[in-house]
């Protein structure tokens, strides 16, 4: 349907943000208005201000605003997928951790947040951006690697691979939302017909955690029949102790992946 058609009844101003949501993305910024409008920034985050004090628009960061439900617009412009913030308000970022295994079916549980790995410095770990809960971690940009872009409505947005997703829960099992489900998520991994073993550890060594190969190998080695993988792993394993997870208390030692288990896991193992 044609736009100003469709708007001719509507108040000057919903016309003027008609225009700029015809032509932004999901999440509008300061410099979409300036080029919608062909006005100056000061001007643009003044009309920002004003849709939003309208009730319009809704902030999610500093110049950066999602449309709320606009139905004399004819269609509901509400946000219902977060995901389309994470390029405005973190980039260079992309989605991971337990989130992508959700995305990528590595698991099916269900998780109330987005995990975001970002290159932005990070002041708050845990933010709440239009009711959802995104958990972040920062990185240098450089450590970006291994993402794929999907569309989520008129939004490109980064996602780690399935490879780089296990790789990043496994370099901070945080992220997967504790060992136990990392452990899960490759199990699942490793029955799928795109695993690739040699990409974990590519991975792995750009990403530069010797932990990682400690933690794949221990947990790999649990599976049975996962030979080659482990001897990859065996042959990265640096010196020095890592923990397996490192939010639970470390009571035994595994020489031969030279980690430091849980008590649970420790027994588990020696069965």
């Amino acid at each position: 349907m044609n736009i100003t058609s469709h708007t001719s009844s509507l108040p000057q101003n919903r016309i003027t943000l008609a225009k700029v949501l015809a032509s932004a993305k999901d999440v509008i910024t300061i410099s979409d208005v300036m080029k919608a409008l062909g006005t100056s920034r000061h001007e643009a985050a003044k009309r920002l201000s004003r849709w939003m004090e309208q009730g319009w628009l809704h902030r999610v960061g500093r110049g950066t605003y999602v449309p709320v439900a606009l139905d004399t617009m004819g269609a509901e412009q509400a946000l219902d997928d977060p995901w389309v913030m994470i390029p405005a308000l973190f980039d260079p970022a992309y989605v991971a951790g337990r989130t992508a295994a959700e995305h990528w079916d590595l698991t099916e549980q269900i998780f109330k947040d987005i995990v975001v790995i970002t290159g932005k410095a990070v002041r708050q770990k845990n933010q709440i951006r239009h009711g959802t809960r995104v958990h972040l971690k920062h990185i240098d940009a450089s450590k970006i690697f291994g993402t794929k872009t999907v569309w989520r409505h008129r939004t490109k947005v980064a996602v780690s691979d399935v490879h780089r997703t296990i790789v990043d829960m496994l370099d901070d099992p945080v992220l997967g939302g504790g060992i136990q489900h990392v452990s899960d998520c490759l199990t699942s991994y490793l029955k799928r017909a795109d695993r690739n073993d040699q990409k974990l550890i590519e991975y792995a060594e750009s990403l530069g955690n010797g932990a990682v190969f400690k933690r794949l190998g221990f947990l790999a080695e649990r599976q049975g029949d996962q030979t080659q993988l482990t001897n990859l792993c065996q042959a990265h394993l640096s010196t020095g102790l890592a923990k397996l997870d490192p939010a639970s208390p470390t009571q035994r030692i595994n020489s031969r992946w030279k980690l430091r288990l849980p008590e649970s896991w420790a027994k588990e193992s020696a069965r």
